[in-house]
Order: structure tokens, then C-alpha cells, then sequence
């Protein structure tokens, strides 16, 4: 038996499986993992990403945040791949119970999964600072230099979390009580380094521990089963 044909008897045998992904479910959507420093990176950013992304710098270079965030982090014509499609499809048939999220492109709602909990916020939700009126990402896509409110004048902060900034205690709560409960635990395309989020999956107790990742992480001695390959091409072999 190979190991995704394994992986799809696991799924079979599970009645409440909760997934937990990062950045690598996206860049197969041509999303980019905004840490990986290419080789043009250095000619446009003076900043490492985790410098850029953080609240001092936010609130201190906010011309250059947004330069950083319209360019890299507003990839609005990306589309949901097979793993984001095959994850809804599990939801609908009652198998999963939730997505959490590290990523904030919102393309598991855009796929149709409907429980999503979204560790680091959301790209599509912005709000201004000062009078706290919404505005969506295409909003903020086709604004220049700073976003500003069209209402009050104030400047715009994306709902997203940020370096220095603390998680949402609700979505935490949440996230604990789905992992805890779960039978089954898929994690995708996350190197588990980015802290506090990674550390909820130790509230897993099950023996049902799946690992999807082309990369090695801490946990791999700790699952029960380690997939290298794609994560879409993974899921694109499951069937419900």
C-alpha cells in the first residue's frame, strides 16, 4: 500500500478530521511564501519580510508596509487548488470539521469551505483606524501609497496579524477545542516554525497525525504518517 493510498483509508476511517495548514497550501496557487527571499528581492526591499510585516514597523514606515503588502500580499486573482477544493468537498460530506489557517488569502472560503479559522487574520478585511469603517481588498489593491478612508481620512490597517501583535483569543479557543476533539489531524504545507500558532497542534491526541509538507519539520517523528509530495496532487487523489 503507498503512502496516499494509506492517506485516503485514514480519511475513510475518520468521522472528525481537522486541518491545519500554512503558506504551502497556497504557493501552488502561485502564491508566494512571503519569507522566501528571492534573488530580485534585495533590489526592491531594503527590509527582510519579518521586518516589513511587523506592528513597530508598521507604524513607523507605513509607505514602505504598503509597498510591501500591495505587492506581496494582495495576490487577488489567485485561485483555490486542489487541495483547497478537495478540503470543502470533505467539509460538505461531513468528515471535516474545521480549516485552520495560517494564511490570509481567504481561499478556502473561495473554494467553499464555510468553517475557517483564520489564525492570522484575513487580506479581505480592512479597517480604518480611526472610525473603523470596512473595506474590502480591492479596496486597498487599487489604492496608492497609503490607504486611506474615504469616510473620515484616517489610515487603513488590514485585519491581519502581524509581528509583535497577539493572536485572537477567540480564534485560539476555537482552534484548541476543534484540535482536541479531532480523530484525525492533517497538517499541510507548513514548516511548524512560526510560533505561537504551530504549538496548538500538540492539543492533538489522536494516532491519526498526517504531515503533508515537501520540507522536514519537528513533528515528523511524532506522526504517524509523513507525505513529501505536492499537497495538491496529494489530496487530488482522495475521493469522497
Amino acid at each position: 500500500m503507498t503512502d496516499t493510498e494509506r492517506f485516503a483509508k485514514l480519511i475513510d476511517s475518520s468521522h472528525n478530521i481537522v486541518f491545519f495548514g500554512g503558506a504551502g497550501v497556497s504557493t501552488e496557487s502561485g502564491i508566494p511564501d512571503f519569507r522566501s527571499v528571492d534573488g530580485l528581492y534585495n533590489q526592491h526591499y531594503k527590509f527582510r519580510p519579518e521586518t516589513i510585516l511587523s506592528h513597530t514597523f508598521y507604524k513607523n514606515n507605513k509607505s514602505e508596509f504598503y509597498r510591501f503588502y500591495h505587492d506581496k500580499m494582495l495576490c487577488l486573482d489567485a485561485k483555490p487548488n486542489a487541495a483547497h477544493l478537495k478540503l470543502a468537498e470533505l467539509e460538505k460530506a461531513g468528515k471535516l470539521k474545521a480549516v485552520i489557517t495560517q494564511n490570509i488569502d481567504g481561499l478556502h472560503q473561495k473554494a467553499g469551505s464555510k468553517n475557517v479559522l483564520e489564525l492570522h487574520g484575513s487580506v479581505h478585511r480592512n479597517y480604518c483606524e480611526h472610525c473603523r469603517k470596512f473595506f474590502d481588498a480591492e479596496y486597498m489593491k487599487a489604492a496608492e501609497g497609503i490607504p486611506m478612508c474615504d469616510a473620515c481620512g484616517g489610515p487603513i490597517k488590514p485585519d491581519v496579524v502581524l509581528y509583535e501583535e497577539s493572536l485572537d483569543d477567540s480564534v485560539i479557543t476555537a482552534t484548541i477545542r476543534y484540535i482536541s476533539q479531532a480523530d484525525m489531524l492533517i497538517i499541510g504545507g507548513t514548516s511548524l516554525v512560526v510560533y505561537p500558532a504551530a504549538g496548538l497542534i500538540h492539543y492533538y491526541k489522536g494516532n491519526k497525525l498526517v504531515l503533508i509538507n515537501k520540507g522536514a519539520t519537528d513533528m515528523d517523528d511524532s506522526a504517524d504518517l509523513v507525505l513529501r509530495e505536492p499537497i495538491g496532487e496529494v489530496f487530488s487523489t482522495i475521493s469522497v
